[in-house]
Formats: C-alpha cells, sequence, structure tokens
C-alpha cells in the first residue's frame, strides 16, 4: 500500500529572491535553496517553495489566496517587522479570549495569519 506524504506549500512570486528574504528575516524561515526562479525555505516542518509567476500572474489586490497560518510570541513585534518588509496589516489586531490575531498580505497578496496565545 503506497503512501503520501506532505512534500512543500508552493506560492508564485513575482520575486523570488525578495520573497525568500520577506520569509527568512520576518518569520525566521531557514533558507534551504534560493535562486532568481525558485527557493525552498522551511520551518520546523513546514517546507515552502517559492517559483518564480510566468507571467504577471499574481493574487488579485483584494481578492483571496490560501491562508498560512503562524504562531507567533508577540504579534506586535511580527507585524512591525513583516511591514517593514512590505506586508500591509489586513484588517486589525482582534484581541480573543484565546490569544491575539491578525491577517497581513504579505509580497504578491498572499495571507498570512499571525496568532499569539494568551
Amino acid at each position: 500500500m503506497s503512501t503520501a506524504s506532505f512534500r512543500w506549500i508552493l506560492q508564485l512570486h513575482k520575486d523570488v529572491p525578495k520573497a525568500a528574504r520577506f520569509y527568512a528575516q520576518g518569520l525566521d524561515f531557514s533558507v534551504n535553496v534560493v535562486t532568481l526562479r525558485w527557493a525552498e525555505l522551511q520551518s520546523g516542518p513546514l517546507k515552502l517553495a517559492l517559483m518564480q509567476s510566468p507571467s504577471d500572474h499574481v493574487v488579485s489586490e483584494k481578492g483571496y489566496s490560501s491562508l498560512l497560518s503562524f504562531t507567533v510570541t508577540d504579534i506586535n513585534t511580527s507585524i512591525s517587522k513583516l511591514m517593514e518588509l512590505g506586508a500591509e496589516l489586513d484588517g486589525s489586531i482582534k484581541y480573543e479570549v484565546h490569544g491575539k490575531v491578525a491577517s497581513v498580505r504579505c509580497l504578491d497578496g498572499h495571507v498570512l495569519g499571525l496568532y499569539e496565545p494568551s
């Protein structure tokens, strides 16, 4: 019986090295490989592949993409770092009973969810 194992999540970006820098500096991903057209990054068991978009195709500015969700230790610091690297806060930080949550749009419009447990 064959089984499937998770390989990586793929995102399309206009500028792969810039996107790799965004994840490395903003969310402390380790960079395994980066070229002008392809990058492989890792955070714990999560592997993220970045590929150069075959055209000007990117996520529409107000559309929705898949959501990558991250647990962070300090949501305010994480948002500040990500915004310095080009992200935009998508709504406000919400203060829930279980912790703080927020969404940011990263390079090329991809959505990242941030969660700081209480």
